[in-house]
């Protein structure tokens, strides 16, 4: 298998390098925390210009043909600027909703738009109790007229605040099916609110909301199968965003021990230190072999291979991400919690990715799972 990149994708990531330096700094991201959106939108504009909005879609559909190591390399230079644009929630996740599951018509009026940046999705699934089961769905559709009737609830709904429309799964007598809301239709009720990484993400009622025929993505009561590869192509996209991180935590944690002094010398000078930043890159490295696995084995169209690599992978590059952040945290002593350095941002961040679309330990139990299968 040969692991070098293409010429191309090589200059994708280093054009998103240059603007995460240049124009994305950690002072700006803070501000972007505070701010009413919680992101910047002419960054996301910048996003479309260079085409990673359109990465993973056909170009029938105004894409590029891209892959999951294509997001993959995209990912963790997001990751590296802690970019707050809801990139994995609506491109990713929502995108590749529409992408696997959408009629033509569907692809052909969203995803160009989508790419394009003028269009947000957020992914409504999960529910109060759910615990990270992605066939567990309470919400409701009743045939109503030659349309649907939505009700039920979603909670941490990821870019929700921001979404023109949401894709929400309910169940309707068969199975569980997808339906392309509004964000502000009557019925559809939001309480948003910033989450630990500063994102933002909101709980989601729907009562008596009216969609009509044409709002059902794919086939009624068989998204179920579509959801999980959606969520499996996000997970990819989370060890990718986490693998970036943590190669920025090495740096700065080393950078800290070359200059931080105790007792008149660096304190990487200490043969302890030394060790423990050792440790640091050795789960990096490794945690970037599995994410790489991910994003080679995601795109298969065999269920289980995908199901098995991607679970492997976010749960050892979420246990990688922990060793790697909290020895970040403690070697930058106690300025390592605190609002104003960028350490404490990171960690939070990791944290959260590792708690996202399921923790280490429920994707052991899913990758248990399909040994026992085989």
């Amino acid at each position: 298998m040969d692991f070098n990149y293409t010429e191309e994708q090589l200059a994708l990531q280093d054009t998103l390098r240059r603007f995460i330096a240049k124009d994305y700094g950690f002072e700006h991201r803070r501000a972007l925390a505070k701010s009413a959106d919680g992101f910047d939108r002419s960054a996301w504009k910048t996003f479309a210009d260079f085409g990673i909005l359109a990465l993973p879609f056909h170009e029938d559909f105004g894409g590029l043909n891209g892959n999951a190591v294509d997001t993959m390399l995209v990912m963790e230079m997001l990751g590296r600027g802690l970019a707050l644009e809801p990139y994995v929630s609506s491109v990713v996740l929502c995108g590749g909703l529409i992408r696997d599951a959408g009629s033509t018509a569907q692809k052909e009026e969203l995803l160009p738009t989508l790419a394009g940046g003028e269009l947000m999705l957020a992914f409504a699934h999960f529910e109060p109790g759910a615990r990270y089961e992605s066939g567990h769905v309470a919400t409701t559709a009743t045939a109503a007229g030659s349309g649907w009737q939505l009700d039920g609830t979603k909670a941490v709904v990821l870019g929700a605040p921001s979404a023109d429309k949401l894709i929400v799964s309910a169940r309707d007598g068969k199975g569980i099916s997808l339906f392309l809301v509004d964000a502000k239709a009557p019925g559809v009720t939001l309480r948003a609110y910033p989450t630990q990484d500063g994102a933002r993400a909101a709980d989601i009622r729907l009562v008596k909301v009216q969609v009509a025929a044409a709002a059902l993505i794919g086939t009624a009561g068989n998204a179920l199968p579509a959801i999980e590869r959606a969520l499996d192509y996000a997970n990819a996209a989370l060890c990718a965003e986490a693998v970036g991180i943590m190669s920025a935590l090495n740096e700065v944690t080393l950078e800290y021990l070359k200059t931080r002094k105790q007792f008149g010398v660096p304190i990487g000078k200490f043969q302890a230190l030394q060790h423990r930043m050792a440790d640091m890159v050795i789960a990096t490295e490794q945690a970037r072999s599995m994410a790489t696995l991910a994003a080679v084995r995601v795109d298969s169209r065999d269920a289980a291979e995908r199901s098995r690599s991607v679970a492997a992978a976010k749960a050892y590059v979420t246990q990688s991400a922990r060793l790697v952040g909290q020895q970040a945290v403690q070697l930058h002593g106690g300025m390592g919690v605190v609002d104003e350095l960028n350490v404490a941002h990171y960690f939070k961040r990791l944290t959260m990715i590792g708690l996202t679309f399921g923790d280490a330990d429920y994707h052991l139990g899913r990758f248990s799972d399909t040994l026992l299968a085989a």
